[in-house]
């Protein structure tokens, strides 16, 4: 059998899925026609865009999801963020998972000095009245659930948008938001190829 692979640029508002009980979601299978047992490799929740990873073929989700890959995500923040918070998310902050407290791993963080050009988002984010945003460049190799937003949170600096922009060797680019290509393979850190 050979398995075909994606990158989807996933718009605002759209689940990481196919099939949802809840209705009025939007989904995956709405902006291409997938073929037959397609998959999202990890997730980016309702609110959150940019680059996703899907697949035929199972064997491959798992050697990416297992394999603690790099992923990098920028945040636009409200207000200003400062050298303080920015080390603070590098040495790792504590977020409340479920009923625990967990500290986050140790990461990669630093602000962008100049907005990165995304289009504008389908819901808008707020009126320059409500006062200043930044943007900052968070690259992790854990993923647990709404993760930036909490760093982001617990440092004082609320995530107003998400987009993830890379995962390992794999970039969003200039790919427009709902726009799918379809690839050969996936390529690993240390260039190890996935392929079927």
């Amino acid at each position: 059998m050979t398995h075909r692979h994606f990158l989807i640029h996933k718009p605002f508002g759209y689940l990481s899925q196919f099939v949802c009980e809840l209705k009025k979601k939007k989904l995956l299978g709405e902006l291409h026609d997938f073929p037959t047992g397609t998959m999202a490799i990890g997730r980016l929740d309702e609110h959150s865009e940019g680059l996703l990873l899907l697949t035929t073929d199972g064997r491959v989700s798992e050697a990416i999801r297992s394999k603690g890959v790099e992923k990098e995500y920028y945040a636009q923040v409200d207000g200003l963020i400062t050298d303080e918070a920015i080390t603070q998310l590098q040495q790792g902050v504590e977020i409340g998972l479920r009923d625990v407290k967990y500290h986050t791993a140790p990461c990669t963080a630093f602000r962008l000095e100049t907005p990165p050009g995304f289009a504008p988002r389908t819901r808008k984010i707020r009126d320059d009245r409500h006062g200043p945003t930044s943007w900052v460049s968070i690259t992790l190799t854990e993923g647990k659930f709404r993760q930036i937003r909490k760093m982001t949170a617990a440092v004082g600096f609320p995530t107003l948008r998400l987009v993830r922009v890379r995962i390992g060797d794999i970039h969003l680019h200039d790919l427009p938001p709902g726009s799918v290509q379809e690839v050969a393979s996936f390529v690993l850190p240390e260039r190890e190829e996935v392929s079927s």
